[in-house]
């Protein structure tokens, strides 16, 4: 029984926004014998409830909105209300009280989340529509731990934060509140009082999976997703796919400025489906990796200041509509990677930063929990909840829209404590290290749950540093990544192709170095958009020499690329040597196809990419010493390098590559086998935009011992160029 007092003081909360538990005041009570309703209905004029006996009239007994219904028998549960709105006397609907309904998430998907492993928290937490007791809503839930008071605002109840204070599973946190009759799509937020500074806070939902258009921050009730999956085949395939054997050729795009409609409107989903997909398989591309699409609030971020870590953005479409993307993408044997980002979240107000008054998600220590050289929080991965949170968004990209894998942005800056900081500016771990071993168990976790739940799929490590076994597994002590970006051959490449050609003969080792260590680790070799803004020029702009040195070394970059140990990453515009930086405001430059050298650059990587893809000697043994053998790596006075590469049988192809302007006639080379060589890929063809010199016809070996191999063979070696050859 509730006393007067008790009664007074809970009525006195409601009306000032601060009534912790709303089910101890609102919906049913027993109260001397008889059955106590309360409804809180601020904006109406009468209320009416269902009873056993029809629509009775409930008492206004506070001029504020309280209306009360007392009887002998409880109603039937859930009761139904008829309402006469404020201000129009016709407006008479009738609908059902959310404190009429029992809460719905169980104690063991509560007590999984606070212990940092319900995977799929996404389907507990959030806005979910669901059935209660027989009627069909929305279930909300957040995690608010410090909270005194949290509340669902929306349209439905205009933004009124006392209208629908939510109910508190007891010390997890976890709030829940179930709301009949909503409809898909409608605008919602939660309102957050802080239980000990009484801070009010708007926070949109972090768990959910639509928003409004930018720059509106809101979240959008669910809708029954229409999308049936017809990829069965591909998923069927791919859990049985041998990547480490197999062609991995990424074509990496942001979705908003690969191509734009002439008024600037961005492609949809669909859209990029009907004109992408085409392009990307005719140049041989085995997947696409999406810049992130997450909701995010400033397209200036690119994607990498994530505010909707469930939520596809609406700039490009619906659920469904990138649901269709990705089964075209399936249907054309093309996979689809997320570039995804734990490592770091923005300052947003409206977002997780201080979630519900306090570091919830981040570090209360800017030692610990602020980016310095982003102005972004890092995620507290230490605590349970924040797990929990990131594990399942990851599962769910993977589990809703059938991704084949996730790019892990900024792995680095994970990794160490003392990431991008001074002395003085960092926080040693327990053992006074420089490791931050909550988040190496986090990324652990995340690469055993991917690759158990998700046969086939990737995980692909951004990471910079010469962290040990970062693409070995876990039980043997590493951090289970399926591959790990290869920045050391990336910036040594692109530093020794800056250099004019006559000073190269004194950087040879930037060619070479990477052999030392390239089979440590399973290396993708990345052109990524990191290369090509802030100053950084274009690759074509990165070339020294005039224009058609410039277009031959891009031409030759790409030839090294595409035969040296490991898979395949480009960014668009690569392919055709974008003369500007990459703008996110614009689309690629694609009239440049006009001009014979752009489509020259074109033409190269894409017979590059079919030449990856088909021949195995140049992908099976990716990850293996024995798939790569030197001929020569010692010719720096020529600037030339020649190596072999090898499949899984034997069979095996000659890459020789000159990285001056100066032709190589009577270059002579050894060759593992006797017989007859061809030259079946020259970057200086004409057809490319080269000089047309190289090896027409047959070539035929001398038994001489020389490198090493018991066989030669002389070849034209064309200028600023590289060569491919077979035996036959």
């Amino acid at each position: 029984m509730i006393t007067t007092h008790k009664t007074t003081s809970l009525q006195n909360s409601l009306l000032s926004a601060r009534l912790h538990d709303p089910f101890s005041y609102l919906g049913v009570h027993r109260e001397k014998g008889r059955t106590l309703v309360r409804v809180f209905r601020p904006h109406d004029v009468n209320v009416w409830i269902r009873t056993t006996i029809g629509y009775e009239p409930m008492s206004r007994i506070h001029a504020n909105g309280i209306f009360e219904w007392r009887g002998e028998f409880p109603p039937e549960m859930p009761y139904r209300l008829r309402i006469e709105a404020k201000g129009d006397t016709q407006s008479v609907y009738e609908t059902y009280d959310a404190y009429a309904f029992p809460l719905q998430i169980s104690d063991h998907d509560v007590y999984l989340f606070n212990e940092g492993k319900l995977r799929q928290a996404y389907r507990m937490l959030g806005a979910q529509r669901v059935r209660n007791s027989g009627v069909d809503g929305v279930r909300f839930s957040v995690w608010a731990p410090n909270a005194g008071r949290v509340s669902v605002v929306g349209d439905f109840n205009r933004w009124d934060g006392r209208i629908h204070p939510m109910a508190v599973h007891h010390a997890s946190g976890v709030w829940e509140l179930f709301i009949p009759d909503l409809p898909p799509n409608a605008l919602y937020k939660y309102e957050i009082r802080n239980r000990d500074s009484g801070e009010i806070v708007l926070k949109t939902d972090p768990y959910a999976n639509r928003y409004e258009f930018r720059p509106n921050t809101a979240a959008l009730t669910p809708a029954e997703g229409q999308h049936d999956w017809r990829d069965i085949e591909w998923m069927k395939s791919r859990a049985d796919w041998d990547w480490l054997h197999a062609p991995l050729n990424i074509y990496e795009i942001h979705a908003g400025s690969w191509k734009r409609h002439p008024d600037g409107r961005f492609y949809t989903y669909q859209e990029l489906a009907q004109h992408l997909l085409p392009y990307v398989v005719e140049m041989g591309y085995t997947h696409i990796e999406l810049m992130p699409i997450s909701e995010h609030p400033l397209d200036e971020s690119w994607g990498y200041q994530t505010t909707g870590y469930f939520a596809v953005t609406s700039r490009y479409g619906s659920p469904d509509d990138f649901k269709y993307f990705v089964e075209a993408c399936h249907q054309a044997n093309i996979g689809v990677i997320l570039d995804w980002v734990p490592a770091h979240f923005p300052q947003d107000t409206f977002a997780l930063a201080r979630f519900d008054g306090t570091a919830l998600y981040e570090h209360e220590d800017p030692r610990l929990g602020f980016h310095q050289d982003w102005g972004t929080y890092i995620f507290n991965y230490g605590r349970n909840e924040v797990k929990s949170f990131l594990l399942s968004s990851a599962h769910y990209w993977l589990s809703e829209f059938h991704l084949d894998g996730l790019r892990v942005d900024a792995v680095a800056s994970m990794l160490y404590l003392d990431y991008s900081r001074k002395a003085g500016e960092w926080l040693p771990n327990q053992y006074g290290g420089r490791e931050n071993l909550e988040a190496i168990d986090f990324l652990r976790e995340l690469n055993i749950m991917v690759h158990e739940e998700f046969p086939g799929a990737l995980t692909l490590a951004e990471e910079s540093t010469a962290w040990p076994a970062v693409s070995r597994p876990t039980y043997v002590g590493g951090l289970g990544f399926s591959m790990k970006w290869n920045m050391g051959w990336m910036h040594d490449t692109l530093s020794y192709m800056h250099e004019d050609p006559i000073y190269r003969r004194y950087h040879h080792d930037k060619l070479t170095f990477s052999q030392l260590y390239a089979y440590s680790e399973n290396f993708v070799l990345p052109f990524s958009h990191d290369e090509v803004v802030h100053g950084k020029c274009s690759l074509l702009d990165k070339m020294p020499g005039d224009a058609w040195q410039k277009f031959a070394n891009v031409r030759l970059l790409m030839v090294f690329q595409m035969t040296w140990p490991g898979k395949k990453l480009n960014f668009m515009g690569n392919e055709f040597a974008q003369k500007l930086e990459w703008r996110v405001s614009h689309e690629l430059d694609w009239p440049l196809l006009e001009q014979r050298q752009h489509a020259g650059v074109q033409a190269v990587l894409r017979d590059l990419n079919h030449c990856y893809k088909n021949i195995p000697a140049l992908h099976q043994l990716d990850f293996s010493a024995e798939g790569f053998g030197w001929i020569d790596c010692q010719d720096a006075d020529q600037s030339v390098i020649s190596y072999i590469r090898r499949a899984k049988d034997g069979t095996f192809i000659i890459v020789v590559l000159n990285f001056t302007p100066v032709p190589r006639i009577g270059y002579r080379i050894g060759v593992p086998a006797s017989g007859v060589y061809q030259e079946i890929f020259n970057s200086d063809s004409i057809y490319y935009g080269g000089s047309n010199m190289g090896n027409a016809g047959s070539i035929v070996t001398t038994p001489e011992l020389l490198m090493g191999l018991p066989n030669s063979i002389a070849i034209t070696l064309p200028p600023l160029a590289g060569i491919l050859l077979k035996n036959f």
